[in-house]
């Protein structure tokens, strides 16, 4: 019975002295630290500026475009090596043109709208990405401290048996194999102890590398942390859901109306292009004599000329490129095709393992919790045993041992259940930091 209490009280200290010195961070700082400092948002984020300027490409097609260009040359003319005159020349030209009928210029400006478009939606899914990536990194944190503070306390218990039996066996009162079997176990618990250290370390340098800096004081979730089924718990609703909200599903549906753009701007290369082009050309020239001989009337003159005309053209041959090119187009417009149609399967897939997943994370949850009150009473129940000599020194081990693993695996289902839970709302676009900020309200 002491040693059931002297457990309790160990793991009860450890837990309140983890409590008490993780308060500063919850969740809700790491996270906006990691909207600071995470390199892969950040590459994320530029991805999405270079993607949206997609847009502002496609219209530009649609637009004017003017151009303005200037020379100035020097002349020489000679006759069989005589320097007759030498004079120079200036001449400046403006060339405006607009399109009216170019049906490749339209079919690119719907590309540009829908990779702009996709680009959004890609950042929006990478956003939800890092919501989870920093929940994981708190969290694995968090489940690591909790692990070594269970290794630390079974260390001291099994030590604690370890000195005991040693003090029967010196009396008389114990054999030789209790002392060896509780050795035994307290050099494992050694081991277990420094490897959770090195679970912590890892799990803190995952942190680090996302938020940028050291963080080691982070706050633990409440005792009565909230353990709810997905609602609406019905599953295909989340199906729909996923269909109509799900960022990786938009973004290759998009993809695949910029293919399909793409391909049809490339067809209509074969069609009539058609034209406004306006020209302002302005010359001057200093040439004296026309031939070296005929004194130049327009010596020093401006002269404007002004030209306003439609364009016609239409492509006829160019060597099996223009084909070609739209060959290629539309077989990247079947690619996209068939990359949206697995990208809506693997969400309808996702969304029905993700609903599941958390309904069996709650169930876990609950058996957990149960568990560690069983393995409570049952450790007790061995003490008492174990005092009246019923019981020997290995089910007094196995009993601290089933204690101590089930306070792991309560916390560890815990965490895991939150992770389940954001990873639902991710597959059918729902995630959103007020998830994160909730959590945290229910933080130490």
């Amino acid at each position: 019975m002491y040693l059931f209490k002297e457990i309790s009280i160990i793991l009860s200290l450890s837990l309140m002295m983890t409590a008490t010195s993780l308060r500063s961070e919850n969740l809700a700082e790491v996270y906006e630290l990691a909207l600071k400092n995470d390199p892969l948002l950040k590459a994320a984020e530029a991805t999405y500026r270079a993607g949206k300027e997609n847009k502002a490409q496609g219209i530009a097609g649609l637009l004017p475009s003017l151009t303005v260009s200037g020379t100035t040359t020097w002349n020489e003319y000679r006759v069989e090596e005589q320097l007759i005159d030498q004079y120079n020349s200036n001449a400046y030209l403006a060339n405006l043109n607009q399109p009216i009928f170019r049906l490749d210029k339209w079919f690119q400006f719907e590309r540009g709208n829908a990779l702009s478009e996709a680009a959004a939606a890609e950042f929006a899914y990478q956003q939800q990405e890092t919501m989870i990536r920093v929940a994981s990194a708190y969290f694995n944190v968090l489940n690591s401290i909790d692990s070594l503070n269970a290794a630390r306390a079974e260390e001291k218990a099994i030590g604690r048996q370890k000195d005991l039996a040693k003090k029967r066996f010196d009396v008389g009162l114990a054999a030789i194999t209790e002392v060896q079997e509780t050795q035994a176990a307290y050099d494992l618990t050694v081991v277990s102890r420094i490897a959770r250290e090195s679970q912590l370390d890892t799990a803190q340098e995952t942190l680090t590398s996302i938020v940028g800096r050291d963080i080691k004081l982070l706050s633990p979730l409440k005792d009565d942390f909230i353990i709810t089924s997905p609602d609406p718990i019905d599953r295909e609703s989340w199906v729909t859901l996923g269909l109509r909200n799900n960022y990786q599903l938009k973004a290759a549906k998009l993809q695949r109306d910029a293919a399909q753009a793409t391909a049809r701007a490339s067809a209509s290369n074969h069609l009539p292009q058609v034209d406004l082009v306006g020209r302002v050309t302005q010359s001057t020239s200093k040439q004296g004599k026309f031939g070296g001989f005929i004194q130049n009337p327009l010596f020093g003159v401006e002269q404007d000329t002004r030209q306003y005309s439609i364009q016609f053209s239409l492509p006829l041959f160019a060597g099996g490129a223009i084909s070609s090119a739209r060959r290629q187009a539309y077989a990247n417009y079947d690619r996209s095709k068939e990359q949206a149609i697995y990208t809506e399967r693997s969400t309808i897939r996702d969304v029905r393992s993700n609903h599941f997943g958390v309904q069996t994370q709650v169930a876990n949850v609950t058996a957990r919790k149960q568990a560690l009150a069983s393995a409570e009473s049952a450790l007790e129940a061995t003490q008492i045993g174990y005092e009246v000599g019923t019981r020997n020194t290995v089910d007094l081990l196995d009993a601290q041992k089933r204690l101590f693993q089930a306070q792991r695996d309560y916390a560890s289902s815990r965490y895991e259940y939150i992770i389940s839970m954001l990873r639902l709302k991710a597959s059918v676009g729902l995630l959103s930091p007020d998830d994160l900020f909730n959590i945290s309200s229910q933080m130490n």
